[in-house]
């Protein structure tokens, strides 16, 4: 009899766990809120990105029961898109979200925490992250620069880009002005193309005026809604520079440190939950997206011929090993990232990898 009672009591208190925020209304009430701006990388309201910080920015304030206040600035509102790592750092804002390869310049080794060329997948990159040590060796190379990161979202693997011209063979890759940030712009240099790295909200009209011959934005759903395929014919599929890419929220280390714990706790769960989200909506939208591209636009979707592929993957393979030659942080994270690869490659292949082909095989035969 005692028992059931206490079984009864537990069962309603985690029921009153999961239906109220983490900090109590009546707590925010007696407190006065914290307030924090959010500065971004993405144009306000942009679909996934900038509607993915709006929804961290929510689940903040939910989660807190008003006791932490969250304000998202699209990028250009505050600081411009590309300056939100020092907007942070510098504490002009308390928090960013934004993709960790646009700091390259400053902290190299920072990119292994996007996206790796020929790198891990959605599912691998979030083990590493929250599994693996991938998270600590972030906190330790961003603890330097005064800021505090997270994960907040993935946009799912990405397309290899919008292009003017077919690509037929590798020389036709030779000369091509490409927009491609991180290792990827690094790799495709190798291979005889020139990468520029811009802000998303440049693409179009740089596309449109003869600046860029090919570009590199996230996948259908946010190339759609940019309008990408009225400035290039040519959609190729072929993923090799970005098979996940993670989005990054970041704080300032002196505002996190100044957090109690109850809200630090809310700021790690809403960037678990918003990192969820995210890839959801991505699976959904990019599929919707795609549909539209072929069907209603008559876009040409293409894949890179297989001496591209080759040649890609072996200027990967010697820019990461001289980045890593160079930098001890990028030795030390690509290592770990590299060791996590192998170890979890080897169960995708034989399951979801493995999974994948048969489904296409018996799709094929219909």
């Amino acid at each position: 009899m005692q028992r059931r009672k206490f079984l009864t009591g537990l069962g309603a208190g985690a029921a009153g766990i999961a239906a109220a925020p983490f900090v109590s209304t009546a707590r925010a009430q007696e407190d006065k809120p914290i307030k924090w701006k959010m500065v971004t990388s993405w144009p306000k309201n942009f679909p996934a990105l900038g509607t993915g910080a709006n929804d961290l920015a929510e689940r903040i304030n939910t989660l807190s029961g008003g006791r932490l206040q969250v304000d998202v600035y699209g990028a250009g509102d505050l600081v411009p898109a590309l300056e939100v790592f020092d907007a942070v750092s510098s504490g002009t804002a308390q928090m960013g979200h934004s993709a960790a390869y646009y700091w390259r310049g400053k902290v190299p080794a920072a990119q292994f925490f996007t996206a790796v060329p020929f790198g891990m997948t959605v599912n691998e990159t979030n083990a590493w992250l929250y599994r693996g040590d991938g998270m600590q060796l972030w906190d330790a190379l961003y603890g330097e620069h005064n800021l505090k990161p997270f994960v907040v979202g993935n946009t799912g693997t990405q397309m290899a880009g919008w292009f003017k011209k077919e690509i037929n063979s590798l020389e036709d890759m030779k000369g091509l002005k490409i927009r491609l940030p991180g290792l990827a712009g690094e790799v495709m240099n190798r291979i005889g193309a020139t990468a520029v790295n811009m802000p998303g909200s440049e693409i179009f009209t740089s596309m449109q005026t003869g600046v860029l011959d090919a570009a590199d934005w996230v996948g259908p759903y946010n190339d759609l809604a940019f309008g990408l395929h009225q400035v290039a014919d040519y959609y190729y599929t072929t993923a090799w520079n970005e098979p996940s890419a993670a989005l990054e929220g970041t704080v300032n280390l002196d505002a996190w440190n100044e957090l109690p714990d109850e809200l630090k706790a809310v700021v790690e769960e809403a960037a678990r939950s918003a990192n969820l989200a995210m890839i959801n909506e991505f699976t959904h939208r990019n599929a919707e997206s795609l549909k539209a591209l072929v069907d209603k636009h008559g876009v040409k979707l293409r894949s890179l011929p297989e001496d591209v592929i080759k040649a890609l993957a072996k200027a990967s393979e010697e820019v990461l090993q001289e980045q890593i030659d160079k930098d001890d942080s990028s030795k030390k994270i690509y290592d770990s990232y590299k060791a996590f690869q192998q170890l979890v490659s080897s169960y995708t292949d034989v399951g979801e990898f493995a999974y994948l082909k048969n489904r296409q095989l018996v799709s094929e035969a219909k």
